[in-house]
């Protein structure tokens, strides 16, 4: 699947024609919009066509815009699920995410801008779940076209294992790969930390572990976009990667935190990076261009945790982990952009 050329439908569910012919208007240059002006019309189209998202007002002349929505889960669970209502009661809301798991809500009356990004968000999520799943489907595919090939051509086993061997590889990167930053995910860095400390009990030497978190990340996406939050954490990732040593590693474990495994670093090594990691971000910026090709710099700071243990001093991936969270929530109540460094305390000889 090529999804930069796929165009999304968006099954729009209203009793106003007005409203439809706003959402249409709005709408139309991203999305393949169909309306619809009751839950039984929307249940109609449904059955005749598949569509990727409806978006249903609260209130609807034969049913509850929920009661569609929860219908669309249990019928079409593929099918995203976006309420609008012009009512912010709490009741609602939790109706809307616990009963009928909707993906998003919008309130009325909504700005244009804010819910073209909120449908692109849901595509591009829906488009990369689908271009995922199509690969698996072609490595299920392959995997079964060479067994019934090893069976009857021997001649061919070697190629045939060789294809096999590059596609689980590149299945087994893209499991461990955060697919936003290019980064190790959160399970391959804790791989790569655990087999570190595995390492290092068997040849003795410091470690540190670092512990980052962009600080007042959430208003980037407040004052731009989310399009522009995923630019920045782009952006800090390359830095990151870009300023720690060879021997080193950096993963993004969440949001809009990182975290660095640093082998052979003590005390003073670990103050260095911290630093360098630091100032790095501080005194770098990105800049973002919108949708009207409006540019904007943007630049940010970083809090820092870090836990170090000696050459001598057991512990374990947790302990250390633990540590560093507890020194990087320190340095975010004490002022960000700063770094926190916390020892790790040799067991007392008894």
């Amino acid at each position: 699947m090529n999804v930069t050329r796929y165009r999304c439908s968006v099954l729009a569910v209203d009793d106003e024609p007005a409203v439809l012919a706003i959402l249409k208007a709005q709408l139309g240059t991203d999305f393949e919009v169909i309306t619809a002006s009751s839950a039984e019309r929307a249940r109609a189209v449904l059955a005749e066509r598949s569509v990727d998202v409806v978006l249903s007002d609260l209130t609807l002349p034969d049913e509850s815009g929920l009661d569609l929505l929860d219908w669309v889960r249990r019928t079409v669970p593929r099918t995203a699920r976006v309420l609008l209502t012009g009512t912010a009661r709490m009741e609602d809301a939790v109706d809307a995410i616990n009963h009928s798991q909707v993906h998003r809500l919008v309130l009325k009356p909504w700005r244009s801008e804010d819910l073209l990004q909120t449908l692109r968000t849901i595509s591009r999520a829906l488009l990369l779940e689908r271009s995922h799943e199509q690969l698996l489907d072609e490595l299920r595919k392959l995997n079964l076209e060479l067994e019934q090939r090893v069976h009857t051509r021997t001649l061919e086993l070697e190629q045939v294992l060789l294809q096999l061997q590059q596609k689980n590889q590149l299945l087994e990167k893209m499991a461990a790969t955060d697919p936003l930053t290019g980064l190790p995910n959160r399970r391959a860095i804790d791989r790569i930390a655990r087999t570190e400390m595995q390492r290092r009990t068997r040849l003795p030497a410091p470690v540190a572990v670092l512990m980052i978190d962009a600080d007042f990340f959430g208003q980037v996406n407040k004052s731009y976009s989310q399009t522009a939050g995923d630019q920045v954490l782009v952006w800090l990732a390359g830095l990151l990667q870009s300023s720690i040593r060879a021997s080193d590693s950096v993963g993004r474990i969440g949001g809009e935190e990182f975290l660095v495994v640093a082998p052979a670093t003590d005390l003073s090594g670990a103050e260095v990076l911290a630093e360098r990691l630091r100032t790095t971000v501080g005194t770098s910026q990105t800049v973002y261009a919108d949708r009207e090709n409006k540019r904007y710099t943007i630049r940010m700071t970083i809090s820092l945790g870090v836990a170090v243990a000696d050459a001598i001093t057991p512990a374990g991936y947790e302990q250390l982990r633990e540590i560093a969270a507890e020194a990087l929530k320190e340095a975010k109540e004490t002022g960000r952009n700063r770094t926190v460094i916390r020892v790790v305390e040799a067991p007392p000889v008894v």
